[in-house]
């Protein structure tokens, strides 16, 4: 059969023989033994439904054996057997534009280059997941290959409930994952849940299908990187950054600390992973040893380099050996998935990887005392640089919330709300008031055709249209739009594609619509093929996070997701090709509710019409929301906005003297 016969078919009616386990492959652990021996055998009467009453019996004991091995039920048979990567928009079957570019972009979260766990169908933060099990792909596949664009295809948490009928103008596809019940929103309900194959873990760009690779966060990281030596007052040159994580959003550290130009030091616990990203050349150097690391640091240190090394081992032996030798640490920070603390997100010390992931499996509860353990260890080591005045930052990985709730010496000894923690999230210090306030987020987009040159020439569009903005720009926001274009310019030379021909590029509203302008008119006249646009959730409307996003909210509605929600909805009637809402994303199970999009630019007049409305609305719901909450950036950029477009009209707070309150 053709690749494009293979996706019309969907799940075969002839069952292909079973696959065997690929051991050269990075796999997930196994998860917790957590449903009863009745809810078992509902896993899998769910499981079965996918499949014709015939297969049933044969089925039965190998679903039955993967519940038993590694906790869910995958169905590895249906894995498959074509490469899994993004094709040029030609190659995929269908009667819908839109569709096929959506299709590009779920088996490029599943490329084994970009995926984590790719077997099980995780593209990132150990439980990332695009689908739940292989019948959910092939039957997905199938209904965009024959969805027409009066069609929306609706998914429940990876499972395709069906193809509806619906308006050229409404989502191809609208996606939803984890969405509990607010009382079954803790870790053992996603555990539970979701080895009854009913809900997933969507994090924020897997389950979402905008994941990039590591380029999807290293703009980001880069810009937090930059500005964090800017907060301290020191050049990044020949001075030091240290984090742990190599994964998959992680991956990214290494690769941005090059870019801003200091030394970074980055542990990692996983050897697959870690050689990984030594092949890809998101690391420089890999290192084992402790002794070695530090004198390797030392000599990087005199000679001023610019260098990535990885640690393969645990991040707290690192900051306590660099303690002991009196290593100094300008800039330190974590990325590892603590949002995921006790099914592989975050590793016990002084236990093997191996050790490790058996005992997760077979000892949960011991396995959580040592990963709570060690997080003590860990924030102790940290205080102990931050006391020599290394600036610390959370990552948004979790990191203070799972390290406060097991004890650890992390909480503020003179707490206000909104800074209960010893220490800020990078949100609070750097992202937020510097980016998100503004308008700058993580625009990103991929090239359709497959083709290198379209993404060269849609680097140049897009940096010719910031440079324009730019000389117009108020003061205020010179620095952003400078580090933009530094960015853009420098994407080509840092080699910074993993999977489909994609980019990423913090903007505002103004510069996504001028950007996006520039690429539809360019496709029109036939200079580049069509082009897809997203963002990270992890933007400034797009998601309600009260320890990550939404941490520099400091009215109390840091804990309300109202943004989220009518992001997404806004999105969806003005004009996105996909609409995507989660419960989960990078902070955690039951700790943020975000929301994403996808849009194809196809040259058309259709295309022009919703990109002006969609990104605006995307961008200035955030901005709105964080001007009620009294942030001065965001009322200054909430002002311009409502300047720019006449028909906007936003609430602006009122502020109140601390005079008259301190008074009462």
């Amino acid at each position: 059969m053709t690749f494009k016969e293979q996706i019309k078919q969907g799940i075969p009616t002839a069952l292909p023989p079973k696959k065997e386990y690929d051991t050269t492959i990075n796999h997930a652990p196994k998860r917790k033994e957590i449903l009863t021996e009745e809810e078992k055998k509902l896993a899998l009467r769910n499981a079965l439904r996918y499949f014709d009453k015939e297969h049933h019996e044969e089925l039965l004991s190998e679903f039955a054996e993967e519940l038993e091995k590694y906790g869910r039920i995958y169905m590895y048979r249906l894995r498959p057997d074509y490469e899994m990567k993004a094709r040029s928009i030609e190659e995929y079957p269908g009667k819908s534009e839109q569709a096929k570019a959506i299709m590009i972009m779920i088996q490029n979260n599943l490329d084994y280059a970009v995926a984590q766990h790719p077997h099980e169908l995780i593209t990132y933060g150990g439980n990332g997941a695009v689908f739940s099990n292989w019948a959910q792909y092939l039957l997905t596949m199938k209904y965009l290959s024959e969805m027409t664009n009066k069609q929306t295809l609706v998914m429940y948490s990876g499972h395709p409930m069906g193809l509806f009928p619906s308006h050229k103008d409404a989502p191809r596809v609208v996606v939803t994952n984890g969405m509990m019940i607010p009382n079954y929103s803790k870790p053992d309900d996603w555990e539970k849940f979701n080895a009854l194959g009913v809900t997933q873990y969507g994090q924020m760009t897997a389950g979402s299908y905008m994941y990039i690779g590591p380029q999807g966060i290293v703009h980001g990281t880069t810009i937090t990187v930059l500005n964090g030596f800017r907060k301290i007052k020191k050049e990044p040159k020949g001075n030091l950054f240290v984090t742990a994580g190599l994964g998959g959003m992680s991956g990214a550290q290494p690769k941005a600390g090059n870019i801003a130009g200091c030394i970074t030091v980055c542990a990692e616990v996983n050897p697959k992973i870690t050689q990984v990203r030594l092949e890809q050349g998101w690391i420089d150097e890999k290192i084992t040893d402790l002794d070695e690391l530090v004198a390797r640091v030392r000599k990087a240190k005199e000679n001023k380099e610019v260098v990535s090394l990885a640690y393969l081992g645990n991040i707290v032996d690192v900051w306590e050996k660099f303690a002991e030798e009196d290593v100094y640490i300008d800039l330190g920070s974590d990325q590892t998935s603590l949002h995921n603390p006790w099914a592989g997100g975050y590793y016990p010390v002084d236990i093997s990887f191996e050790g490790a992931n058996i005992m997760m499996a077979e000892q949960p509860e011991l396995f959580k005392e040592k990963v709570q353990e060690t997080l003590r260890r860990h924030a102790k080591a940290i205080n102990k640089h931050t006391e020599k005045g290394t600036y610390f930052f959370d990552y948004g990985n979790a990191f203070l919330l799972e390290a406060s709730r097991a004890g650890a010496d992390v909480m503020n000894p003179n707490p206000t709300l909104g800074r209960e923690f010893k220490y800020p999230s990078y949100v609070q210090d750097i992202m937020g008031p510097m980016c998100f306030d503004y308008g700058f987020g993580p625009f990103r987009w991929v090239c359709a055709s497959g083709n290198p040159e379209d993404l060269a020439k849609t680097d140049a569009i897009a940096c010719k249209v910031l440079e324009k903005i730019k000389k117009k720009s108020p003061e205020e926001i010179q620095q952003q739009m400078a580090d933009n274009i530094q960015w853009i310019k420098g994407a080509q030379e840092n080699k910074l594609v993993v999977g489909s021909q994609a980019r990423i590029l913090y903007a505002d509203a103004e510069g996504r619509m001028k950007i996006a302008e520039a690429f539809n008119k360019a496709i029109k006249k036939g200079k580049i093929g069509p082009v897809v646009l997203g963002r990270d959730h992890h933007d400034v409307s797009g998601t309600d996070s009260p320890y990550r996003e939404t941490s520099n909210i400091y009215d109390g509605s840091r804990f309300t997701a109202d943004m989220a929600i009518h992001n997404v909805i806004g999105d969806s009637f003005r004009g996105a090709t996909w609409v995507s809402i989660h419960n989960g994303g990078g902070v955690g199970w039951g700790e943020v509710i975000n929301g994403g999009f996808g849009m194809l630019l196809d040259g058309s007049k259709d295309a022009s019409r919703r990109l002006k409305s969609m990104l605006f609305w995307d961008v200035n719901n955030g901005i709105a929301r964080r001007s009620w909450a009294r942030n001065n950036e965001a009322v200054f950029a909430i002002k311009r906005a409502m300047e720019a477009e006449k028909k906007l009209k936003v609430t602006l707070p009122n502020l109140v003297d601390d005079a008259l309150l301190e008074n009462m």
